[in-house]
């Protein structure tokens, strides 16, 4: 038999959390399941710009770096490898957020296109599901509900969990001849239980992309040394600056030479003492690889595999990868459908609150006067506000909140 007190405590935490959290959750849910359309969303975009008509006439592909780099005023940061004659070249600017792409057409010598996904109303969601709209301010939000819903997960099974004796049948069951309010409840509590672990997952691989748990993410890989490794962007690799560079032509036949899975783009120099870069892009990250050649004599220097980059940052970018449903139809589907569950999940949980809720209350759930939290449950939060700083600094300030409060009342 679980103790019914901290329950009753854990019930009352669940609770507030909830109703603090859960339309954020409904909104990042929905956010998110649309967000997944984007790669499909900037493909099609994509691919209206790059078809162009074959002709007999094609300038090269170092004629169309010298036209994009005066029609733009600077070079490109990369060429994206063209696979059919049929396709414009891309030639890329900037990084992340800033990334814009340019599309010239080998045949007519002139650019067709632009595309910068800024610009786009998928980029306004990406930001509402990271940061909802409000900059770095709102990215802490952000991170501090995730936070709260790993509490909320970690509650909601004890909760759940039944007080007397377990059933199998109440596994799977939505009772829905007790009422609405029961009905809902299950939708909420079922269904939770069968996500939990996805979900938790799911959070784990968001976590990267926040300000203050993901920086010291990026801060343990540096101390630890098992983030990419010094060579992979090549910023410390020189070429030996002889007379001429070789050309953009001749670096493509090079890269073409590696027979690179997925996307294959060329990194271009940005000085004298650059390196050429040869990279792709793959749903397989264990295929990634990184080359870094002389621009002048073409010769190889440095060679990364995937191999190479350290533990820490293979599993941030699988995450990352998996949050995002990059690895085929199947993870694709995974994060669709527990977007759609977590948002009924959520709304349930709010329909039976309000079909619970009294007019002039809050519905808070009351705790026993003697209950005392236990040492376990205190080391427990201790070690979740020093994984989860922003959750830590949250519960301060309702410890400090809750002291003040009883304070007021002893004095009245």
């Amino acid at each position: 038999m679980k103790n019914a007190k901290l329950n009753a405590w854990l019930w009352k935490w669940h609770f507030i959390a909830g109703i603090i959290s859960l339309p954020l959750i409904v909104l990042l849910s929905i956010t998110g399941g649309i967000y997944l359309f984007n790669a499909d969303y900037e493909q099609k975009t994509k691919t209206s710009l790059q078809k162009v008509e074959v002709a007999e006439n094609r300038i090269s592909f170092q004629e169309q770096l010298e036209l994009i780099t005066q029609e733009v005023g600077k070079k490109p940061a990369s060429i994206t490898i063209p696979i059919g004659k049929n396709e414009a070249t891309e030639f890329v600017y900037g990084r992340f957020g800033k990334k814009k792409s340019f599309f010239v057409d080998p045949y007519k010598a002139t650019v067709v296109g632009k595309y910068a996904a800024k610009d786009t109303n998928m980029y306004k969601v990406r930001k509402l599901h990271g940061e909802l709209l409000g900059g770095s301010f709102g990215t802490k939000i952000v991170e501090l509900i995730a936070s709260w819903m790993v509490v909320l997960i970690l509650t909601g099974i004890f909760i759940w969990w039944p007080i007397r004796k377990w059933s199998l049948r109440g596994l799977f069951t939505y009772r829905t001849k007790l009422g609405k309010r029961t009905f809902f409840r299950d939708l909420h509590a079922v269904t939770g239980f069968w996500i939990s672990i996805l979900l938790v997952l799911v959070l784990a691989s968001a976590f990267p992309w926040t300000d203050v748990v993901g920086n010291n993410f990026k801060w343990l890989q540096k101390v630890t040394n098992t983030g990419y490794p010094e060579t992979w962007t090549g910023r410390k690799l020189q070429s030996n600056i002889a007379e001429k560079p070789i050309s953009l032509d001749e670096m493509i036949v090079k890269a073409k030479t590696l027979r690179l899975k997925g996307v294959v783009s060329i990194g271009i120099p940005k000085t004298p003492e650059s390196t050429f870069s040869v990279s792709n892009k793959t749903i397989y990250l264990d295929a990634q690889k990184k080359y870094h050649f002389d621009q002048y004599s073409g010769k190889l220097i440095v060679k990364n595999n995937w191999k190479d980059v350290g533990i820490l940052m293979r599993g941030r970018m699988w995450l990352m990868a998996f949050h995002q449903g990059e690895f085929g139809a199947w993870n694709w589907w995974l994060m669709y459908g527990l977007a759609i569950i977590l948002t009924i999940m959520s709304v349930s949980a709010i329909i039976s609150y309000l079909l619970r809720k009294r007019r002039d209350s809050w519905g808070i759930p009351k705790v026993p006067a003697k209950f005392k939290v236990g040492k376990g449950i205190v080391i427990l939060i201790i070690l979740l506000g020093i994984l989860f700083p922003l959750f830590g600094a949250s519960i301060i300030l309702i410890y400090l909140y809750e002291k003040i409060k009883a304070l007021q009342k002893s004095l009245t």
